[in-house]
């Protein structure tokens, strides 16, 4: 019987890497629960009702501390952490169409709601795609 259980908690890994929810990674867990009880007993309705009642409780449970997991981890990039809160020079006139910065010997898009001309330092703010959004530097 448990290998029957198994096999459900493979598929539903299979499912969650195909549509990656992070919902049926809880029924997969289920399974691998019911695997385990089922070297215990083999009385079916236990392990049907186990197995409905472990995915309802790890959907509850689990799923909000890895969607939390999964948010925290895609929030902070690279680029959030080299230069977010930093100082650069700009080296084109910045506005809030165009403009350039240096920063690490490297240039960057950047743009500002107010006009910065070039040789001014600048704070950079935020990141939007690859263009930095900067303010004067006091």
């Amino acid at each position: 019987m448990w290998e029957l259980f198994l096999s459900i908690a493979i598929i539903f890994v299979l499912l969650e890497i195909f549509v990656p929810s992070l919902f049926f990674i809880n029924f997969a867990l289920s399974g691998v629960a019911c695997a385990i009880i089922s070297l215990f007993t083999k009385s079916i309705p236990i392990l049907t009702i186990s197995f409905v009642v472990f995915g309802f409780i790890f959907l509850f449970t689990i799923r909000p501390i890895f969607l939390k997991l999964k948010s925290e981890n895609t929030q902070k990039t690279g680029v959030e952490e080299k230069y977010i809160g930093h100082i650069a020079t700009v080296i084109e006139d910045i506005d809030n169409n165009n403009g350039a910065i240096g920063i690490y010997d490297e240039r960057w898009q950047a743009r500002s709601t107010e006009l910065i001309p070039k040789g001014e330092k600048v704070l950079i703010k935020s990141v939007q795609g690859l263009v930095f959004q900067v303010e004067k530097y006091n």
